[in-house]
Formats: C-alpha cells, sequence, structure tokens
C-alpha cells in the first residue's frame, strides 16, 4: 500500500504561485517577442530603404513624413490602446517599427555599416543585461521613475536647441546623459511591466498590455541605440 506524504501535496496556494508564475513567464516571453520582432523589423527597412533609394530620400520632403508620422503613431497607439483589439494595437505597432526603419534609413548614410553593427550589438547586450536586472532585482525601481522623466524631459529640449545651436559639446553631452536615462528606463520599465501583471485578466487585456509594454522596450531600445551610436559610431 502506497503511504501519503502530505508534505508532498501542493497546496491550493501554491498552486496559484506557480500558475502566476508560468503566466508571467508566458506573458513577459510574448513581449520580447513583439519587441524583437520590432527592432528587426526596423533594421530590415532601414538596410532596404537606403539600398534603394539612396541619398534621394534625404532630399524629399516626404522624408519628413517617415520622421513625424512614427511619433504621432506612438501617441495614437499609446492613448488609444483600449478603444483597439489586439489585433489592430499588434499591427500598429509594427507599421510604426517599418516608419521607423524608414527614417533611421538615414544612418547609413552618417555612419559607416561597420560601426552601426557594432554598436548595434552593444546595445543589444547592454539593454539585455538591464532588462534582467530589472526582471530580477527585489530592489524597488519605482522611485526612479520620475528622476528619469525629468531627464528624458531634458534631454528633449536640449536636443532641440542644439537643433540651431550645433554645438558638438552639447550633442556629445546629450548623447552621455540619453545612455543613462534610457538605460535607467530600461531596468525601470522591465520591472513596472511585471509588476503590472495579473493573472486574473483576460485574453484580450494581457494582449493590450503586451503591445504598449513591446512599445516601451522598443522606445528603450532604439534610442539607447541611437545615443550609443552617436558616441561610438564611426563617421563616413
Amino acid at each position: 500500500m502506497t503511504n501519503y506524504d502530505p508534505d508532498l501535496t501542493v497546496s491550493g496556494a501554491d498552486r496559484s504561485a506557480l500558475a502566476v508564475d508560468a503566466g508571467l513567464r508566458a506573458h513577459m516571453l510574448r513581449i520580447y517577442n513583439y519587441m524583437t520582432a520590432g527592432v528587426g523589423l526596423t533594421a530590415v527597412v532601414a538596410w532596404l530603404t537606403y539600398q534603394l533609394t539612396g541619398p534621394a530620400l534625404l532630399q524629399n520632403p516626404l522624408m519628413w513624413i517617415f520622421i513625424l508620422a512614427p511619433l504621432a503613431l506612438v501617441f495614437f497607439i499609446s492613448s488609444g490602446i483600449n478603444a483597439l483589439s489586439v489585433g489592430t494595437a499588434r499591427l500598429l505597432f509594427f507599421v510604426y517599427a517599418a516608419l521607423v526603419g524608414v527614417s533611421l534609413s538615414i544612418l547609413f548614410h552618417i555612419y559607416t555599416n561597420s560601426s552601426i553593427t557594432r554598436v548595434f550589438f552593444i546595445a543589444a547586450a547592454t539593454f539585455g543585461a538591464l532588462s534582467v536586472f530589472g526582471y530580477t532585482t527585489r530592489r524597488d525601481l519605482s522611485g526612479l521613475g520620475s528622476f528619469l522623466f525629468m531627464g528624458l524631459i531634458g534631454i528633449i529640449i536640449a536636443s532641440l536647441v542644439n537643433l540651431f545651436l550645433r554645438s558638438t559639446g552639447l550633442d556629445w553631452l546629450i548623447s552621455v546623459i540619453g545612455v543613462g536615462v534610457f538605460a535607467g528606463l530600461t531596468a525601470y520599465d522591465t520591472q513596472r511591466i511585471k509588476a503590472m501583471y495579473d493573472s486574473r485578466d483576460d485574453e484580450t487585456a494581457t494582449g493590450r498590455k503586451s503591445v504598449l509594454a513591446a512599445l516601451s522596450l522598443y522606445l528603450n531600445f532604439i534610442n539607447l541605440f541611437m545615443m550609443l551610436l552617436r558616441l561610438a559610431g564611426g563617421r563616413r
């Protein structure tokens, strides 16, 4: 006769914790899949645009559409996410990533291909390490939110001012601060996204959260890459 050991049974609370843990892993995996696919799409579109159009697109007024349209689209997705189906939100995210790719094709005219590739992998490794830190650390990073947001606003204002000043010193300072801000946002947003997961959410709510989370991490990665490229990219 088999002996029954109550210590070997799994309590209801333990089963619930295991279910949440498995659900959280699946949720985070979907977010990183979306984010990675978005970054990959941006890279492919940027390269193809550079190869097919050459410098002609830079002198075309349409370039302003490709520069400004992503900004409008990201605000539309963020503000209207609750009115969108998961499929539509996901599609708009990838449309946004493609538009960013068109606008980033200009980088191939400024920096060498080898330096872009090198900095991309540096950015990917940095992003990955910071995201793992944000996911695993027990330190509460919520206090960094307002500080990082103020830093982001400062970067935007300084960048606009430098459009007129064209100061290389200020550009270098913006890039250095930008690396710190987007590095911090990567860890902060990862922890925030993890904390926002709720096992009681239905598939629609979880899907919308996945798209918004992927968009946040995508923006952090792209901006981190841009700041590093401005610091370490080899110009043509």
